[in-house]
């Protein structure tokens, strides 16, 4: 268990925020993070594990009581971000709140829709049927809209990385939490950087996919990228470029239809984008050009910017010709299943052809185990095939490199960053670069703490601070001298206190005065002339006009 201890003025706490990863510790994949601080829970993201199918999948939910979590925030539509949420939603006791924007939203609905189609027998997580009830639990929220719910306060903030995705800050109890998901700091060819929050928040949990490592400057890779593929078609082979169906897949499209049109020698050689489901997805982006970049908006008033010119849909494997140079697009994009898993096990054993791997490949997949160039691979059907063909790794990935994150917690100034969604090697080596980056106090002290959870492990961060109460309304406007007492009624809300008057609750709170009369009538059997001495010693007592009887 990791902890550290950090002092916060303002805020009426001493208890310790507790992050645990249910899933994305020290992994790529299923992620699932908790924060659970003065009661209220929140849970990041939701999703499975691309290289394990069926429960082995799904996030660590047995280690948690989920039944505790108030709220659901999912980033992005990415099945390793999002594909677990209506097993959580109807296969456990979970009963909290969902939200997503509503790009994410739309998407959601479409991608696991063909999750489920493609699942079968018992690495079937949920029907149709489970999809529809999710999506009705599921609300909506803008980029940055406010939204509160039992104590807690938070708020969406542009992302990048993908359409739709948003990093989320938290605040409970005055302390605020970002959880930044999957981003990118940099505008591509279709969408705007992550932004930066207004607000600093006290702990930064940060994807740490990359680690170290620095993705170069983008028109580079852009020409290593073309030039690679031309080079396979040229010598009369057939490229494979596996891609997720949404995301990278869009960027990459952009820059081969450009290519083609710049080089007309290409114009006979056919480029096919095999992806039915991105499809049904581009109606989506073209609803939500909005949240796009300037140079798309533009385009969109003149033209469609997704109809491209020498880019073709692939309908069917059956008219499907590739006896001569091709191009083809095609997911998943880590080559576990489906059509690029099919191509790459037809063509690899051909030198002619090329594999260019443009993204993030987890370890356990076929994607990552290529890019160590073995020489034979085991297909599907249990076959050895030699892997002849050339293979060539350039970083289209959306995720943020080092000087991404390093710049973004500059720019945010966090006191604690908790890093998830990066193999073990990859955060040792970012909480090490980070370490030294911004240094130790004059204390000797770190200047930055870097926490590392595993999945399951628990670390917790210490909040202390001084009691403290606003003034407001008419205790505000008086005038007091220092070390005069100060009388009020203390009202507390969402962790904060207020001190005012009974007179100004109404305008102030949600609370009423209410004024209580009571007349008690209480036996007696004594002498009255002793009840008259008794309650002469207390009170002063009237004698009123008329007798009593007397006492019994």
């Amino acid at each position: 268990r990791q902890s550290c201890t950090s002092t916060l003025s303002g805020i009426a706490m001493s208890d310790n925020l507790e992050i645990i990863p249910l899933g994305a510790g020290c992994e790529v994949g299923r992620s699932c993070v908790v924060a659970r601080f003065k009661g209220s829970t929140i849970m990041f993201d939701c999703g499975v594990h691309p290289a394990f199918s069926g429960l082995a999948a799904l996030p660590y939910f047995d280690e948690f009581d989920l039944s505790e979590v108030d709220l659901l925030l999912v980033t992005h539509f990415h099945l390793d971000h999002c594909g677990a949420v209506p097993y959580l939603t109807e296969k456990t006791n979970f009963g909290g709140r969902v939200f997503m924007t509503h790009a994410t939203k739309a998407i959601f609905k479409i991608i696991l829709n063909d999750y489920v189609r493609v699942s079968s027998g018992e690495d079937r997580l949920y029907d149709e049927k489970d999809l529809m009830r999710c999506m009705e639990r599921i609300e909506l929220v803008d980029y940055h809209q406010v939204v509160q719910h039992l104590g807690i306060k938070f708020w969406a903030l542009n992302a990048g990385h993908v359409l739709g995705a948003a990093m989320f800050m938290i605040e409970t109890a005055g302390v605020r939490t970002l959880y930044t998901g999957d981003f990118s700091c940099q505008e591509d060819r279709h969408l705007r950087g992550a932004e930066v929050p207004t607000e600093t928040p006290h702990v930064l949990i940060v994807e740490s996919t990359y680690g170290v490592q620095r993705h170069g400057p983008a028109d580079v890779r852009e020409a290593r990228f073309t030039s690679f593929v031309h080079k396979v078609v040229a010598r009369g082979g057939r490229c494979l470029i596996p891609v997720f169906a949404l995301g990278r897949a869009q960027e990459l499209l952009l820059i081969l239809d450009e290519y083609w049109k710049a080089h007309p020698e290409l114009h006979s050689v056919p480029v096919y984008y095999a992806s039915s489901l991105a499809t049904k997805c581009m109606k989506v982006y073209l609803a939500y050009i909005n949240m796009m970049n300037d140079h798309i908006r533009k385009q969109h008033e003149i033209s469609n910017p997704w109809r491209f010119e020498h880019v073709t849909e692939l309908k069917s494997m059956g008219a499907f010709d590739d006896s001569q140079p091709v191009v083809v697009m095609a997911s998943p994009g880590m080559l576990q299943s489906g059509l690029s898993r099919e191509l790459f096990e037809r063509w690899c054993s051909d030198k002619r052809n090329g594999l260019m791997m443009p993204g993030y490949t987890v370890a356990g997949t076929l994607g990552h185990h290529v890019m160590s160039e073995p020489q034979e691979i085991t297909t599907q059907a249990g076959d050895v095939v030699p892997v002849n063909l050339s293979i060539e790794y350039i970083s289209f990935s959306a995720h943020s490199d080092y000087t991404q994150t390093s710049g973004f917690i500059e720019a945010t100034r966090p006191r604690h960053v908790v890093l998830v969604h990066g193999s073990e090697e990859e955060m040792r080596r970012l909480r090490g670069a980070l370490t030294q980056q911004f240094g130790r106090d004059q204390d000797g002290h770190d200047r930055l703490e870097v926490l590392t959870p595993r999945n399951c492990q628990m670390v917790q961060i210490a909040f202390r601070a001084q009691r403290v109460a606003r003034a407001v309304g008419t205790v505000a406007k008086q005038q007091r001298t220092d070390g005069a007492p100060i009388e009020g009624l203390l009202v507390r809300r969402d962790f904060g206190y207020q001190l005012l008057a009974d007179g100004d609750l109404a305008e102030h709170t949600q609370l009423t005065t209410v004024s209580i009369v009571q007349r008690p009538t209480l036996p007696y059997h004594g002498a009255h002339g002793a009840l008259r001495a008794a309650l002469a010693q207390i009170f002063s007592v009237t004698d009123l006009p008329g007798k009593l009887p007397a006492a019994e």
